[in-house]
C-alpha cells in the first residue's frame, strides 16, 4: 500500500511540475512545419519530420517518427504525392483515427501538362494564404488548443504572407516580358509562374518529382528550347545535386548559368532560407538577378 501511495505521489508531482501536456501536431515537410508553428504558437507542440535540406520526394520516416504520426493529435502534410516515402505512414495513422490535413488539396491545386496534380503550391503566396486558413481551422479543432489564440496567430501570419506577396510582385516587375521564361531542374515553379506571369518552358527532370530521370532525347529537346528562348539561367533546387542541370547547360551550346534556389526545403538557421518567408524572398532575389543581368548588360 505504501509503495502504491508513493508511486501515485510521484505521478501527481510530475504532472504538477510539468503542467498539462500540449497536444502534438506532427508535420511532414519543414516548410509546412514553419507555417504551422506560426499558426499554433503556444497552443500545440509542433513536431516536424523532415530536417533542413531534406528532399520530400525521397524522404523516409524512422520507426520513431512513424510512432509520432500514430500518437499525434493532428497530422499536417502536403499531399498530392509530394512526400512519396511518408504517405503510407500517414495513411496508416488516418486509418487508426488520427485527424490529418492534406494542405495542397485546400490550395486550389494546378495540374502538370500530363494531368497530374502539382503539389508545389507554396511557390505562390496567395495559395499559401489558403493553406494558412486550412491549417488554422484544423488546429482550432485540436482538443486542448485555444481557438481564439490560434485565429489570432493565423491572422498575424496572414498579414506577413500578404506583405510577402506584394513585395514579390514589385520586385519581379523588374523582369521584362521577354525574360520571363523559366527552365528548372524539375517542375516546381508552376504556381509561381501562374501567379506572377512567367512561363515554364522546360525542366531537366521530366515531371514533378526529383526521382525521375531524363533521357538523352529529353535533354536534346530541352537544349533546343533553351536556344530558342535565349534562356540565360537554369534554376536548380539547392537541396538537389545540379549535375544534370550543368550537363544540359553544356549541351545547349549557349551561355547559361545554373542558379541555385531553395525550392522544397528550408535550410538550417542562418543559412539563407530558414523560414518560409525568407525562402521566398531569397528565391525572388535570385530570379530577379538572373533574369535581368543580361538585359542590363
Amino acid at each position: 500500500m505504501r509503495v502504491l501511495l508513493l508511486v501515485l505521489a510521484l505521478v501527481l508531482t510530475g504532472c504538477a511540475d510539468g503542467g498539462p501536456r500540449r497536444p502534438e501536431v506532427v508535420v511532414t515537410t519543414n516548410i509546412l512545419g514553419d507555417v504551422t508553428r506560426m499558426i499554433a504558437g503556444d497552443e500545440a507542440e509542433v513536431t516536424v519530420l523532415m530536417r533542413p535540406g531534406a528532399d520530400p520526394h525521397s524522404f523516409g520516416v524512422s520507426a520513431r517518427q512513424a510512432a509520432a504520426l500514430e500518437r499525434a493529435a493532428l497530422i499536417v502534410y502536403n499531399g498530392l504525392g509530394l512526400e512519396e516515402g511518408v504517405l503510407r505512414h500517414v495513411g496508416a495513422a488516418r486509418e487508426a483515427g488520427v485527424p490529418a490535413l492534406a494542405v495542397a488539396e485546400a490550395a486550389d491545386p494546378l495540374r502538370h501538362p500530363g494531368g497530374q496534380a502539382d503539389p508545389h503550391f507554396w511557390t505562390d503566396p496567395r495559395r499559401m494564404l489558403k493553406a494558412v486558413d486550412a491549417i488554422s481551422a484544423a488546429v482550432q479543432r485540436v482538443a486542448g488548443a485555444d481557438p481564439a489564440a490560434v485565429r489570432a496567430n493565423a491572422a498575424a501570419y496572414r498579414r506577413e504572407v500578404e506583405r510577402l506577396d506584394a513585395w514579390m510582385e514589385r520586385s519581379l516587375a523588374a523582369i521584362p516580358p521577354h525574360r520571363r521564361d523559366l527552365v528548372t531542374d524539375h517542375h516546381v515553379f508552376g504556381y509561381f509562374a501562374d501567379r506572377y506571369g512567367f512561363r515554364v518552358v522546360g525542366a531537366v527532370i521530366p515531371g514533378g518529382t526529383t526521382l525521375a530521370s531524363p533521357s538523352a532525347a529529353d535533354l536534346e529537346q530541352l537544349a533546343g528550347t533553351i536556344r530558342e528562348h535565349d534562356v540565360p539561367a537554369i534554376f536548380a533546387g539547392s537541396s538537389q545535386p545540379d549535375r544534370l542541370a550543368r550537363v544540359l547547360a553544356e549541351e545547349a551550346g549557349v551561355r547559361v548559368r545554373v542558379v541555385h534556389l531553395f525550392t522544397e526545403s528550408l535550410t538550417a538557421p542562418g543559412k539563407g532560407a530558414d523560414t518560409y518567408l525568407t525562402l521566398m524572398r531569397a528565391n525572388t532575389g535570385a530570379i530577379v538577378d538572373a533574369l535581368t543581368e543580361r538585359n542590363a548588360s
